[in-house]
């Protein structure tokens, strides 16, 4: 089986892997000024989709350009996912350079598109495919492809430890190749519980005090675990941005989340904001916590939320995620500043971060990989893919860490 990296290779973003000059899976981008996608367009005769990241679906719909028309296979909640992102980026960037594909391009992703549930194995492209949950967010899956001679496991991104919103991996099929996502592989990550409770303890004594605290988030899957949060904690909330389409969006797949009941309540404990700038600032003097997009400040209702409350140092910022360098979020957690819509910005308010990942740390990646110790590892999705490789080459696995472009050939 030939696998060709086209991107996601020593790198986080625009993840996309040909196989077998036939199969693509993924197709994504990198966000950034200017977004940057995979190394080549290709023509695959099917796609199939891990799941509904920017990173991974990003610029799914330029390859319905012209007349090519691949069938694209993935989960329902990727499939709403995927489309959501699409039309997020035409609104961005459409007519611009920076947007790969067109609205005729978006529209024909729904006409293409084949869903499927987890253990269900379907034929794409003269492959047999299987999804397994993979823990990371609603519809994540690892991918099983066999070509009749080699099962290649796409791990895509996932965890092995609950989420409120998610159940861990614990799947682990039979495969010959394993290409693993390594975003966290030298990280150790605090036991959830325990962020979970800092996290609580922070909010309720900042609203106890009178402030308001601004709860930037990713819109899929990071904003409805924070409700999840929120409701467990009994923490007044609101939610803002793209999360709340998400949000709905997910009510309609319940069997993909952990808790569909857990779910119901978080939502109905969440007062959802469908207003403008001027209900926002007046949500700005409440005593609650403000869960909104987007995770990093690089856009959204956040642009408004924070610089309403970055003078009083009894209000508090309480980032998230994971902040890319150059963002606002990454300059706000380092400097204390940040430039929002245009001006620098200083912070009085307290900001702080948390780790709420929904990736394996060190310790999951390696107990995920323990079960194919015998198995040739592809090593991808990370910054520091090399160094990861080699360490678990000193273990005794087989591991290399491809670059965008290269071509590795995997057999049973």
């Amino acid at each position: 089986m030939d696998v060709r990296f086209l991107g996601g290779a020593r790198e986080v973003g625009r993840s996309a892997i040909m196989v077998n000059d036939r199969l693509l899976l993924d197709y994504g981008m990198l966000a950034g000024n200017p977004p940057r996608f995979p190394v080549e367009r290709p023509d695959p005769e099917a796609v199939v989709v891990s799941h509904g990241h920017l990173d991974h679906v990003g610029a799914l719909p330029a390859l319905l350009s012209g007349d090519r028309r691949p069938p694209i296979h993935w989960t329902p909640p990727t499939r709403e996912l995927a489309l959501t992102l699409a039309r997020d980026t035409l609104k961005l960037h459409g007519g611009s350079y920076d947007c790969p594909f067109t609205e005729p391009d978006v529209k024909r992703v729904t006409q293409v598109s084949e869903p499927h549930g987890y253990r269900e194995s379907f034929e794409a492209a003269g492959h047999e495919v299987t999804f397994y949950d993979a823990g990371h967010i609603p519809g994540s899956a690892h991918v099983l492809v066999d070509d009749g001679e080699t099962r290649l496991l796409y791990t895509g991104d996932f965890h092995t430890d609950d989420q409120r919103l998610v159940s861990g991996t614990t799947a682990r099929p039979d495969a010959d190749a394993v290409v693993c996502e390594s975003t966290y592989a030298d990280v150790e990550h605090e036991a959830r519980s325990v962020v979970e409770e800092r996290f609580a303890e922070s909010v309720k004594t900042t609203l106890w005090e009178g402030g308001t605290v601004v709860v930037p988030a990713f819109a899929i899957g990071r904003t409805q675990e924070m409700l999840l949060v929120c409701d467990a904690y009994d923490i007044p909330c609101y939610v803002d941005g793209m999360g709340t389409r998400v949000t709905e969006m997910l009510r309609r797949h319940p069997e993909f989340v952990r808790d569909g009941d857990a779910f119901r309540r978080a939502k109905s404990h969440a007062r959802f904001v469908t207003g403008h700038d001027g209900q926002r600032r007046r949500i700005a003097d409440q005593n609650a916590a403000i869960v909104t997009t987007s995770g990093m400040l690089s856009g959204g209702p956040a642009m408004t939320y924070v610089p309403e409350i970055r003078s009083n140092p009894m209000n508090k910022v309480a980032m998230t995620g994971y902040q890319v360098e150059g963002t606002p979020g990454r300059d706000l957690v380092e400097t204390g500043s940040a430039e929002i819509d245009g001006r620098v910005m200083p912070v009085s308010a307290q900001v702080e971060q948390y780790d709420f990942s929904a990736h394996a740390d060190r310790e999951g990646v390696l107990s995920f990989l323990g079960s194919y110790e015998d198995t040739p590892v592809v090593v991808n999705h990370g910054d520091r893919c090399e160094r990861f490789a080699a360490e678990l080459r000193a273990d005794g696995f087989e591991a290399t860490a491809p670059e965008p472009g290269d071509e590795v050939t995997v057999t049973a």
